[in-house]
């Protein structure tokens, strides 16, 4: 059958562009990628045989490309385009560290992103981030100088939200009449093997008002789980099953940081050290209120593997495999993140891992082309006549995308989670909010 044309721009590890060719619905024609060793991950696997022989790769700055090259070696012309994909740099909207939203340059490509969207016209485009974009500001003021703490009132640009309000004006005024849905998800509840939040813009030139797939994977332990018909939620050990040898490529831990964690149990982190070594081995960290799970975190087989960051060998980030004292490997990045047994990763190893870390996963890929697929397949029977309906505003879904797997601590107790063994008490209850609705108003 017929497939898709995809236009790619920060193409990575290509994770996103593998799920969505999983689907069979679509045909990858060019990839955009700054990195080089992210493109030449890219080069490897075309030469392999993996993808297109007629991929056309571009290692360039999107800031200095034109739109109209890219098109032309797609041979693809303005308007022709079914689907535009890409995930800007997340950095700047990370909720994980200090954040520069716009002030930072990497902010600004979400609107490189747009410039491709005004040129080509795609039918459909399909952006993807961090969660915390929908709540990033045009420009960000510290916490100590805000109003709470006798600062000046925050003006427009400082507003929570205000970087998705500024997209939203802007997509409106490019005059090809987007319609935009916004979806919070998590990738475990659609059986990755990894909790992994994310937040999907699928925008469309036809006024169609699009739905994303409830959750088909959850907690087992829930009490509305045999009701809502989900299957179990896929685990690190049914990740780490695939693999049959971990490879050599691993960013392992220092000695003096294994020394740490050998004496953490499995399923544990920090809180099962003595005292006098925690606040030794963490230092000023063991006074913060919050934030300190990660800090010499064994994993658990048995749960969902934690977001995958882009070194697994941090102190306060750690990802440690619970049957032995290192690091995860890449080969086992590779497979939480569902790439391709075969998929060949090039560079040093701290750019291997970034390209895998960095990843969408390839399922989550998957889930939202189907849904396009649906969506566009619907479009061609009805001979891509637009929707007379028309919003006024666009929406923002929240389709259960925070997920808690286990409790680490209360009531003065260390909660060890035991693979195999009971844990009602490191267990969570059922999520209070499983969908909710919101518009997002433009000018």
């Amino acid at each position: 059958m017929a497939q898709y044309s995809v236009v790619s721009l920060f193409s990575g590890a290509m994770g996103l562009d593998l799920g969505l060719e999983q689907t069979g619905k679509f045909a990858i024609k060019a990839v955009v990628e700054k990195e080089k060793s992210f493109c030449d991950t890219i080069r490897a696997n075309k030469a392999a045989g993996r993808l297109h022989p007629d991929l056309a790769i571009f290692e360039e700055d999107i800031c200095h490309l034109d739109p109209a090259v890219v098109l032309a070696a797609a041979g693809i012309r303005p308007g022709e385009l079914d689907l535009l994909v890409g995930g800007p740099p997340c950095q700047s909207f990370s909720t994980a560290g200090r954040r520069g939203t716009t002030q930072d340059p990497r902010g600004l490509l979400l609107w490189q992103f747009l410039r491709f969207v005004e040129y080509a016209k795609p039918r459909f485009f399909l952006l993807e981030n961090v969660r915390g974009l929908l709540s990033a500001a045009v420009r960000h003021r510290p916490i100590k100088e805000r109003p709470e703490n006798g600062g000046a009132p925050l003006d427009k640009d400082e507003q929570p939200g205000s970087v998705v309000d500024l997209f939203a004006n802007d997509l409106q005024r490019i005059g090809a009449g987007y319609n935009l849905d916004c979806f919070e998800v998590n990738a475990v509840n659609y059986g990755a093997p990894q909790l992994r939040e994310r937040v999907l813009f699928i925008g469309n030139r036809y006024n169609d008002s699009i739905d994303f797939p409830a959750p088909t994977h959850g907690n087992s332990s829930d009490s509305g789980f045999d009701q809502r018909r989900l299957k179990p939620w896929a685990t690190l050990g049914d990740a780490l099953a695939t693999v049959t040898d971990p490879g050599t490529t691993i960013l392992d831990f220092s000695p003096r940081k294994k020394s740490f964690l050998s004496e953490v149990p499995a399923g544990s982190n920090w809180r099962s050290l003595p005292v006098a070594t925690q606040q030794l081995s963490m230092g000023k960290a063991w006074f913060a209120k919050g934030g300190r799970s990660g800090w010499w975190r064994r994993l658990s087989f048995d749960l969902p593997c934690p977001t995958l960051v882009t070194m697994p060998n941090h102190a306060s980030t750690s990802l440690c495999h619970p049957a032995e004292v290192r690091a995860l490997s890449l080969r086992e990045y590779a497979a939480i993140q569902e790439f391709p047994k075969d998929w060949q990763f090039c560079g040093k190893p701290s750019e291997q891992y970034a390209q895998v870390g960095n990843a969408v996963p390839v399922r989550l890929g998957t889930v939202a082309g189907n849904v396009i697929a649906k969506a566009l397949e619907k479009l061609l029977n009805q001979g891509m006549r637009s929707y007379e309906r028309r919003s006024e505003t666009y929406r923002i879904v929240y389709v259960q995308s925070h997920v808690r797997t286990r409790k680490w601590f209360k009531d003065g107790q260390v909660r060890v989670w035991n693979d195999g063994g009971g844990n009602e008490a490191a267990r969570y209850g059922e999520p209070v909010t499983q969908h909710r609705e919101r518009d997002l108003k433009y000018a």
